[in-house]
């Protein structure tokens, strides 16, 4: 099991990243939306035949340039893949040390996608909770991160890279913080 310092200290330096996506320096409101609001929303993008560009984010120049200032250490980013079928995109980021594949899902509607996060936290069993991304999220007991933000479910999966991927990084801050800088960098759909 995880020891929370080791928590707190991806997503603090994830927190760090977050200001190159273009987020705002004013600080928000806090919300006042219920969770019932949170799912019924009309700007909910439902599962296309191509991916979101949310989606498509994750493996292109931005989520790169965020995901390699996060680990300290820049990835080669192999030719993503789109799964019509599955509605499924995902890019595998080479390391000198390993493998990382990050992939997010899409989906049509909140039990679906409720149905497909509670099958991956099923699946691998949850370790810690991830407060504050998206509308869900988890460190997996085998170090992944799982996040479900509207119709979409991201994966963070670090099973290719060794259970100390660097000097500060084990295996799940490396996982925590890339999906914190990913949900840091996602806008609209």
């Amino acid at each position: 099991m995880r020891r929370p310092a080791t928590a707190a200290l991806a997503l603090a330096l994830a927190t760090v990243v977050l200001g190159a996506c273009g987020s705002s320096t004013k600080p928000s409101a806090p919300s006042t939306t219920t969770p019932a609001e949170l799912f019924s929303s009309p700007s909910y993008e439902k599962a296309k035949p191509t991916p979101s560009a949310s989606a498509r984010m994750v493996c292109e120049k931005e989520g790169q340039v965020e995901i390699a200032a996060a680990l300290g250490v820049k990835g080669r980013v192999a030719t993503p893949t789109w799964n019509q079928q599955q509605h499924l995109y995902s890019c595998t980021y080479a390391y000198p040390n390993g493998k990382i594949v990050v992939s997010v899902k899409e989906m049509s509607s909140a039990g679906e996608t409720t149905a497909y996060f509670n099958s991956i936290t099923k699946k691998f069993g949850t370790g810690n909770r991830l407060i504050g991304l998206g509308q869900g999220a988890w460190v997996l007991k085998n170090s992944d991160a799982v996040v479900r933000k509207d119709y979409k479910v991201l994966l963070v999966n670090v099973a290719g890279i060794p259970a100390r991927f660097s000097p500060l990084l084990r295996r799940s801050d490396a996982s925590i913080s890339i999906a914190s800088v990913i949900m840091g960098c996602w806008k609209g759909n």
